[in-house]
């Protein structure tokens, strides 16, 4: 029975005003494309291998994917046996069509494999072995010189395997739409330029195909970002050619460009993507395709109030440790930020962050404020495993927990035995000697002369990491006085980790605030995937995530989306307003923390796949229209219409017409679980979310 996209949520009302079709979107598991013999290819590098952000793309958009078009759908990607072992599960096909075009490429001495990818959905993939098909590079390149004029240099290996998989998989689809019964419509769409030599393949073949490409992120615009150039602010300036024969990649650029040019329907996942496309590839993207999750709601809507509390507590114990002997600050009036991605010092905004801090330490000692801030670096670097200082900081820290519940034990027995004996226990009795010396012993080992340790891992050549050497330059060393303390672990998280035992997800629930400042950022799962957490997150009007949010929430600080602008201020402005921002957050008192997280955890349907999938469904549609005419029977009118999330009602116009309006707090952690039913605009109105005016004067004079 097919099961119609219909869910009553605002978001779904709103979006479905401006994209009528949404409303006919029927999820039947590919029976109406089986009827009419639609059949629809997705073909990516990172298919069942992990390589990079389109992966998360791929693997949480396939089961809405799978929804739709069931059986008719097919992912196709290279073959990589590590990830294969533990992602794929290898069949034989189980329909004629998949298995006569398998076993002519079979014949021919290619290896082909046919399996399900062991994700929601379960969705059939084709991976080629790219290895098996090396003999026919030299044909594949003559064929590519021939027709599109583009030259692959025999020792770019990567180019040459990009080469030979987008030759496979134009072997694929013209013997698959030779051996299907009927006129099949056949759409491919293929993702960033690895996977663009077979869209080239594809048309210059000319296969009755509808072709569809997506680029995430263009190479010269990742280039010539890494490079320092003000790259922005010359879109228009730059010499495309040359700047590409300088880094040696003229010939991937001819590939992603001649890719752009042959598909029917070329799509970017933002509108700044869209914009740098059109400069640096010359075509302006048909359809915007932002980018996904896959948003699973808790039954119950405190419940993810609830993990951060848990999650909160397990890096309270790893700052325990970590601070230990300068461990002198209330973990009540603590807050953690962090950082996360790719090592990509400028791109990721890294450099303006820890600048941000040290303005940010600066405000909040100016002000005497009692509140701590512990930012996180995560960021993948060369090291030498953890090292000596931090792994002896949780060690003293487990041995001292272990001996005041030793302790606590002991004198819980003797108070019950003295109290059965009929007398009341004096001081002594309960607490004797030899615990003193034990504790004291713990305290004494507790005790340090050095400062902790700002990296938790001995980085290779750390006199040249560029994270280390702007902490330095900042001067951020985890002295008592500084209100802003710095952690880089130059490692992603896992949940064996013997510094926080914590998988990302759950590191990223246990914190108050993301900061990713990026500088280029064609869309940005970090943020995003903080929004969805219910976790209030700093992005840029850079980032993809961040345009997206602007322009479809009138508001966005009020749901805890801070976007700083980077594209029309001075860098030493951009600083100014991070660190207000996250100052301004640092104000503001454990009850408005938990109303903003739950303002934040309600923009998760504006990300669902669900919801976002009509995106790629338009684009598919156009792609279709354009090749097979009125036999593809789909809308694929475009009409743009813009909608956009009012402010909450709850949020005041200005500070000064905000007032409390709530009960008084406490100041037990309880209370984030007790005061979670505060979901509703209604019933959280008049809370402010804005700092209080005296410590916000306090850092606009020390911004003078």
């Amino acid at each position: 029975m097919a099961l119609p996209a219909r869910r009553r949520n605002s978001f779904y009302r709103t979006l479905k005003n401006v994209e009528p079709d949404l409303e006919d979107l029927v999820f039947d598991r590919g029976a109406s494309a089986t009827a009419q013999n639609k059949w629809l290819f997705e073909i990516a590098w990172e298919v069942a291998n992990k390589v990079g952000g389109i992966y998360t793309v791929i693997k949480t958009k396939a089961p809405v994917t799978v929804e739709e078009w069931g059986e008719q759908y097919c992912l196709m990607g290279p073959y990589n046996e590590a990830c294969v072992r533990t992602e794929v599960e290898i069949l034989e096909p189980h329909h004629h069509v998949y298995r006569e075009t398998i076993g002519n490429m079979r014949k021919a001495g290619i290896k082909v494999y046919f399996g399900r990818w062991l994700i929601d959905g379960y969705p059939k993939v084709v991976l080629f072995d790219i290895g098996s098909a090396a003999w026919k590079l030299d044909e594949f390149k003559h064929e590519l010189w021939e027709t599109a004029n583009i030259g692959i240099p025999w020792h770019d290996r990567e180019s040459n395997d990009a080469v030979i998989f987008g030759a496979l998989v134009a072997w694929f689809l013209g013997d698959f739409i030779k051996n299907t019964q009927g006129e099949p419509m056949v759409t491919a769409h293929f993702h960033e330029w690895l996977a663009g030599a077979g869209l080239i393949y594809t048309r210059t073949r000319k296969l009755n195909a509808a072709l569809m490409f997506t680029t995430h992120a263009t190479l010269l615009g990742r280039y010539l970002c890494a490079g320092s150039a003000d790259f922005y602010n010359n879109l228009d300036k730059f010499n495309l050619d040359k700047e590409a024969g300088d880094r040696q990649i003229y010939h991937r650029y001819c590939m992603e460009r001649a890719a752009v040019h042959c598909a029917h329907v070329f799509t970017t996942v933002s509108e700044i993507t869209g914009v740098e496309a059109e400069h640096l590839l010359k075509r302006k993207p048909d359809v915007i395709t932002p980018n996904g999750l896959n948003v699973v709601k808790f039954s119950a809507l405190h419940e993810f109030q609830n993990l951060h509390a848990v999650n909160k507590e397990k890096i309270n114990d790893f700052v325990r440790g970590h601070f230990y002997g300068h461990y002198d600050f209330d973990l009540d009036k603590t807050l953690y930020f962090f950082t996360a991605g790719r090592y990509e010092f400028s791109n990721k905004g890294a450099d303006m962050f820890i600048e941000s801090l040290a303005r940010l330490n600066y405000y909040l000692k100016s002000c005497n404020s009692d509140v701590t801030v512990v930012a996180f670096l995560i960021f993948p670097a060369k090291t030498n495993n953890f090292n000596v200082e931090s792994l002896r900081g949780q060690a003293i820290a487990k041995q001292l927990k272990e001996t005041v519940n030793t302790v606590q034990n002991q004198i819980g027995r003797r108070l019950y035995d003295i109290c059965l004996r009929g007398s009341l226990p004096s001081g002594d009795d309960i607490f004797t000697q030899d615990d003193v010396v034990k504790l004291k012993r713990c305290i004494y080992a507790a005790q340090r002369n050095s400062l902790p340790p700002i990296c938790t891992h001995n980085v290779m050549d750390d006199s040249n990491d560029q994270v280390l050497n702007q902490i330095r330059r900042c001067n951020l060393f985890n002295n008592r006085h500084d209100r802003v303390k710095i952690v880089f672990h130059p490692e992603f998280l896992n949940s064996t980790n013997p510094l926080f035992a914590l998988d990302y997800e759950d590191f990223v629930r246990g914190c108050h605030l993301g900061v990713f400042p990026s500088y280029y950022e064609p869309w940005g799962y970090t943020p995003a995937e903080c929004t969805v957490m219910g976790i209030p997150s700093i992005t840029t009007n850079l980032s993809g995530f961040g345009c997206f949010m602007s322009d479809h929430i009138v508001d966005p600080k009020s749901y805890g989306i801070y976007i700083v602008d980077r594209r029309y201020k001075s860098p030493e402005d951009s600083v100014r307003e991070l660190a207000q921002d996250m100052f301004d957050f640092a104000c503001l008192s454990r009850r408005q923390r938990i109303i903003q997280r739950n303002r934040t955890e309600r923009l998760s349907e504006m990300l669902d796949w669900r919801n976002l999938g009509i995106y790629y469904r338009k684009a598919r549609n156009q792609a279709l229209t354009k090749v097979f005419g009125e036999r593809a029977d789909v809308d694929a009118t475009s009409d743009k219409k813009d909608f956009r999330m009012m402010k909450p009602a709850s949020a005041p116009p200005s500070p000064s017409l905000s007032r409390a309006s709530t009960p008084q707090v406490g100041d037990g952690e309880e209370e984030e679980e007790d005061d979670t039913h505060l979901y509703d605009d209604e019933e959280d109105a008049g809370i402010q979310f804005k700092a209080e005016q005296p410590k916000q004067a306090v850092a606009v004079e020390a911004k003078k």
